[in-house]
């Protein structure tokens, strides 16, 4: 089995680089320096946000994967998700596409021009561990929210639980790939004005790590 996991940061996946004897990780490419019997793993680090993630996989995506997993860490909307919680993430939605119309804002799919804004995971296999995770719907976005008022316009805009740097983006590359393309997170904040003292970003990088370890060693 050839697994490929997909980070937007070295920091965001450094335990399982240790499990996999990846010691001096940089943006690009790496394979594990551990061998498995039965699956080959490789970690792409891309850097933070979808220009980079689109750039990264682009440059070095082949159609060989059997899973094609993007991991990291993410804010929720969603204040009933636990900070910690780790969430399986099947559709994200670019959703700062669009136009201002004076104090309006039009979404991609009312521009009647031609593409897309909403990706989906393309998973024609199940695994277990990730089919006990909650599913949620995610956005992707360039500025990270931190204003009650664009908080609240996106919210009635997109309904999202959660969102993230990269998420549609990474769905978007594996389009067309034959492998399955799944999105796992962990939630690290809430998605409100800004205040790290609240995050809770070592506790959503162990669960993450410990999460895809076992994942690893059992899938």
């Amino acid at each position: 089995m050839n697994i490929l996991v997909v980070s937007a940061t070295e920091f965001e996946v450094k335990p399982l680089l240790g499990f996999l004897g990846i010691a001096i990780p940089t943006i690009g490419m790496h394979n594990a320096n551990i061998d498995f019997e039965d699956k080959e793993i490789q970690v792409l680090i891309t850097g933070v946000g979808m220009v980079n993630t689109a750039l990264m996989m682009g440059r070095h995506l082949k159609d060989g994967y059997d899973l094609i997993i993007n991991v990291g860490v993410c804010g929720a909307f969603d204040k009933n998700l636990e900070l910690g919680e780790l969430v399986h993430i099947t559709e994200d939605v670019l959703s700062e596409m669009g136009a201002e119309d004076g104090g309006e804002f039009l979404k991609y799919d009312q521009l009647n021009i031609l593409g897309q804004h909403v990706f989906s995971e393309n998973s024609k296999d199940s695994y277990l561990m990730i089919d006990l995770l909650k599913k949620v719907n995610g956005i992707t976005v360039n500025t990270v929210h931190g204003n009650d008022v664009s908080i609240e316009n996106v919210k009635q805009l997109y309904h999202p639980d959660v969102e993230s740097m990269e998420g549609a983006a990474f769905f978007a590359a594996c389009l067309g790939t034959k492998g399955n393309s799944i999105q796992i997170r962990a939630i690290s904040n809430y998605v409100e004005k800004r205040d790290k003292d609240k995050w809770q970003m070592p506790l959503a990088i162990k669960n993450l790590n410990d999460f895809l370890i076992t994942f690893i060693k059992n899938v």
